[in-house]
């Protein structure tokens, strides 16, 4: 599967955000580098059709997609199993051991919203990593994560993304050295 963007173009209230851009994302991750505020998020909101660019081409987005968002979006007084019952429909068997493998507890009662914010985008991590998917959006799905922490969900991500394009939006590359890089302030 491939994802290809010719000559993409988005401005903000006559600022322009990505000019003239053009990438082919193959399996595997690849990395959306750039400072913040320079078009990571736009670009995966005009990929994941959330947005229309102002010109240029998408193509090959017309698949299965999963996503983490900026923000985690979880339901705040529902449990871990509540939050992946709700996405999912029901919580798949694998859900319990993704989640520990990332320190988290499937059967942990408490409501999100008690829990920190570390342990927050773990969880919504898992949830996407577990919606059948043809493709992955990952939008800064390391921020509030330790080096530890890190390195766990990069690994998870490169196993459950296996076969996939999987686009991470990030501005730090530890542990991505060896992914190709689309570089957003070189546009």
């Amino acid at each position: 599967m491939e994802i290809r963007v010719e000559g993409l173009r988005k401005t903000y209230n006559g600022r322009p955000v990505l000019t003239n851009l053009s990438a082919v994302f193959r399996e595997g991750i690849t990395c959306i580098a750039a400072p913040s505020g320079t078009g990571k998020t736009t670009l995966l909101r005009l990929l994941l059709g959330l947005e229309q660019p102002e010109g240029g081409t998408i193509r090959g987005t017309d698949c299965r997609w999963a996503a983490v968002f900026q923000e985690d979006r979880l339901l705040e007084d529902l449990p871990a199993a509540g939050n992946l019952r709700f996405a999912l429909g029901e919580v798949p068997g694998e859900a319990g051991e993704l989640l520990a493998r990332l320190g988290l507890d499937l059967s942990d009662p408490k409501p999100v919203r008690e829990w920190s914010g570390g342990m927050k985008r773990r969880l919504a991590l898992v949830r996407a990593l577990l919606v059948p998917s043809d493709a992955l959006a990952l939008d800064e799905p390391f921020t509030g994560l330790d080096e530890e922490n890190r390195a766990r969900c990069l690994e998870l991500i490169r196993e459950r993304g296996r076969g996939k394009p999987v686009l991470l939006a990030t501005h730090d590359l530890t542990g991505l050295e060896d992914a190709p890089v689309v570089r957003l302030e070189d546009r």
